[in-house]
Order: structure tokens, then sequence, then C-alpha cells
């Protein structure tokens, strides 16, 4: 038997009712303690917001620029993001497993960029996004594509699955060359993909009425980086699409076909989670990119 507390006095705090703190992020109030805290993990409380860095465009483009040696190019740039987007195969081979970054894993594919992207299907099991302890996993769903039914369908398997054990799903609003990028039509993707279950929505910014697309869609919304800009123009994307309402940034080729990745990332940083205006950020990563070419200073 333990021994009896000699202490008479004990803090109880009668006065000081349990605290339950409400989950910060949007939408996600009525999740499981466990994808809340995948959420949480990637989502940073104080923020709300995240810097996700994308290199999955390897599973239907190939060796993509800036992509050909994931080891040596982007395994540096893991320690300045919230989160990695990649596929499976890139994880087993080439990510150390001592990584600390959240790791969402692709998990929709088939087709390459030389036959119809929309046809996809499936292409991980949530066996193995658990045995690689994923964070949570991605699937592009194409609104108004030819396989517009079946992306959705991915999608909508993978949610229950990913409910089934506290992982979240990304669902990511592919747009064809034969769809506009307005907010009409984002905010349509947005809101189907967010009303059949996805936990965070990834989509493409628009300078027209972006907030929209945000105040319509009940779960975070992630802008996706799209193709390579100059450095000021990407920063000025970041910051326009986190003040209309995104809960951060994914980007991929605006960060590794930068002249100097680090440097972006950590400017990218500052706009997303400290509202950092787009001039004074690339002042930061004009300095960054002079004084540490290499990227060695602490984040």
């Amino acid at each position: 038997m333990p021994e009896a507390d000699a202490t008479e006095a004990k803090l109880y705090h009668q006065d000081i009712p349990q605290r339950n703190t409400a989950f910060f992020l949007k939408g996600s109030g009525a999740y499981d303690w466990g994808m809340q805290n995948r959420l949480a993990r990637v989502f940073a409380p104080d923020s709300g917001r995240a810097v996700m860095l994308a290199i999955d465009h390897g599973y239907f483009q190939g060796p993509t620029t800036g992509l050909e040696r994931i080891d040596v190019n982007i395994l540096p740039l893991v320690p300045y993001v919230d989160s990695l987007f990649v596929t499976r195969g890139i994880v087993r081979s080439v990510v150390p497993a001592a990584t600390r970054a959240p790791i969402w894993l692709r998990a929709s594919g088939g087709p390459s960029i030389l036959k119809d992207l929309s046809d996809e299907q499936i292409a991980v099991d949530i066996d193995d996004v658990l045995r690689l302890n994923a964070v949570g996993v991605g699937v592009q769903v194409f609104i108004g594509g030819e396989h517009e039914t079946q992306t959705v369908h991915n999608m909508t398997r993978l949610v229950d699955q990913g409910l089934r054990y506290g992982v979240p799903v990304l669902g990511v609003t592919a747009v064809g060359r034969e769809l506009t990028r307005d907010a009409r039509y984002l905010g349509l993707a947005c809101r189907i993909i967010a009303e059949l279950g996805a936990q965070v929505v990834k989509t493409y910014y628009c300078e027209e009425d972006f907030d929209t697309v945000t105040a319509a869609c009940p779960v975070p919304v992630v802008m996706a980086g799209g193709k390579k800009l100059a450095e000021l123009d990407a920063l000025k994307m970041a910051y326009n699409a986190v003040q209309a309402g995104a809960a951060g940034v994914d980007m991929g080729r605006n960060i590794f076909q930068s002249d100097s990745p680090i440097a972006m990332l950590k400017a990218v940083r500052k706009v997303v989670h400290e509202n950092m205006r787009p001039d004074h950020a690339l002042e930061l990563f004009e300095t960054l990119r002079r004084e540490d070419p290499a990227g060695l200073a602490p984040a």
C-alpha cells in the first residue's frame, strides 16, 4: 500500500473550472483526438498556418528540375518546413527515419504526363500510411475533368479509411488546361471536396475574390505554389493568399527551383507565420542569399 500523503493542504483548485480548450483549426472541432493531434503537428497553434513543401511531382512528371536528387537538393530544406508532401517511394528510399517533419503521403496516381491525368486511382493502402507514421494523405480531385466521379470516389474512400484511424485527408483541386483558375471554379471545387469529407483542401490562388473561396470552404484551405515565379511574385502570392484566409501554403517549384531555396523558405515562413509584407520578405531573402548562400544559419 502507498504511504498516506502527509500534506494536509491539497491544491485541488476547486475555484477553477477544468479547461476544455476548443481546437484551434477551422472546422476541425468535432474530429477525434488523434486526427486533431496530427493536424496540430502541421498547423502551428499560434498562427493557425503551415508552410508545406511539395516534392511529389515525380509521381507523374519523373525527375522534375530540382528534384533529380532528393537527397542532395531537398533534404537540407526539411528542417525549415512544417511538413513534406511526398510519395512513399521517396520516403522509404531517401528520407531518413530520424526526420522530424510530418509527412503527407501522395495517395493517388496512375497516369503520367503522357496520358490523361484525371484517370487516377488510389495508390496507397491505409495500412502503409500507418506503417510510415504519416500525418495524412493527399489525393487529387479533378472537378470538371473526364474522370471527375472516379477521383471524387478515390477521395471519399480515403476519407472513410482515414476516419477509421484518425488520419486526415488533403483534397487537392486539380486544374487542367481546359479548366479556368477563377474564384467561381475554385470555390466550387473546394466546397465539393470539403463537403465530401476532406479535412484540408489544397487549391490554387486567384487574384480576384480568393477570399470568397476560403470563406465558403468550411475546412482549412492551403494554397498550392504552382509554376516557378520570380521570388517577389511568389512572396506576394503567398502573402495575399494568407491575408485572404488561406491556412498556409504548399509550395514546391517556388522553393526548390529558387537560386537559394533555404533563404526562400525562411522568407516564406515569415510571410505565412508572421504576416511579413512581401517587400520586406524579399529583402530578407536577398540578405540571406548574400550572407548565407549555403543556408547554414539556424532557421
